[in-house]
């Protein structure tokens, strides 16, 4: 584990020990959800309660952050991770209530660029090359993150992988999202509802969805939870409501 990731780590606890310190009886549900779903969870948060409930608190971070945060029994009640894989890792650590789990979106994978340098890309070698210059490609950490990994496996698909120039790895993939909307790297490799977010950046290729596994977005109470407003923003989120606000936000069916 890197240094900054335990700083992620440590920083992630204390905030949901302080949550979990101030609360009552009629308080939301504390809930874990990825980077990638920031605006659209925080607008669902937003509109249930609105709807009279109490408002949940929502802590956002890369997923594998996150789920170690529910393997060490962090204090929450609901958990979204940003694929099936590290969800099944805390299945299989009997840290989620398994009738719970559920898939709540899906995604795609985009190639982008600063909105001002944008320019159709042609996904060959030629063509990433010429677009990437001296680099580097902006991603979510492919070794370890679900956007590196669905990222690496399309590049991989493609004959893409390796790259002709140095990969910058985030531990999420909004950290990459940022580095090419600071122009500090000429294409980033993002999901389609990141691309959707940012007004600085363009979409110049988007990656076949059958060159990567299907991106899912599976949500589970946690097994220790005993907070019922989990499973009511639970399913809020699963309901026609929850579903047409992540729509929204450029996310897809699961």
């Amino acid at each position: 584990m890197t240094r900054s990731t335990a700083f992620v780590l440590a920083a992630l606890c204390a905030l949901l020990l302080a949550a979990c310190g101030s609360r009552d009886a009629g308080s939301g549900p504390i809930v874990l959800a990825p980077s990638s779903m920031q605006e659209a969870i925080t607008e669902a948060a937003h509109a249930y309660a609105d709807a009279g409930h109490p408002a949940p608190v929502v802590s956002f971070a890369g997923t594998p952050a996150l789920a170690r945060q529910v393997l060490a029994d962090a204090p929450a009640d609901l958990f979204i991770s940003a694929d099936e894989a590290w969800m099944d890792r805390v299945e299989q650590a009997a840290k989620i209530d398994r009738a719970s789990r559920a898939d709540l979106a899906a995604n795609g994978m985009v190639l982008i660029a600063p909105a001002s340098r944008a320019a159709p890309l042609a996904l060959t070698r030629g063509g990433l090359a010429r677009a990437l210059g001296e680099g580097p490609l902006a991603m979510a950490d492919p070794e370890s993150v679900p956007a590196g990994r669905y990222g690496k496996a399309a590049l991989e698909h493609l004959g893409l992988w390796p790259l002709p120039v140095p990969v910058s790895s985030s531990e999420n993939v909004r950290a990459a999202l940022a580095l090419v909307e600071r122009g500090q790297a000429p294409l980033g490799l993002v999901y389609a509802s990141d691309a959707r977010a940012s007004a600085k950046v363009a979409v110049v290729a988007a990656l076949p969805p059958g060159s990567h596994p299907p991106i899912r977005y599976p949500l589970a109470l946690l097994a220790a939870s005993s907070n019922p407003g989990g499973a009511a923003f639970r399913a809020f989120l699963l309901s026609p409501e929850g579903q047409a606000i992540l729509r929204a936000h450029g996310f897809t069916a699961p």
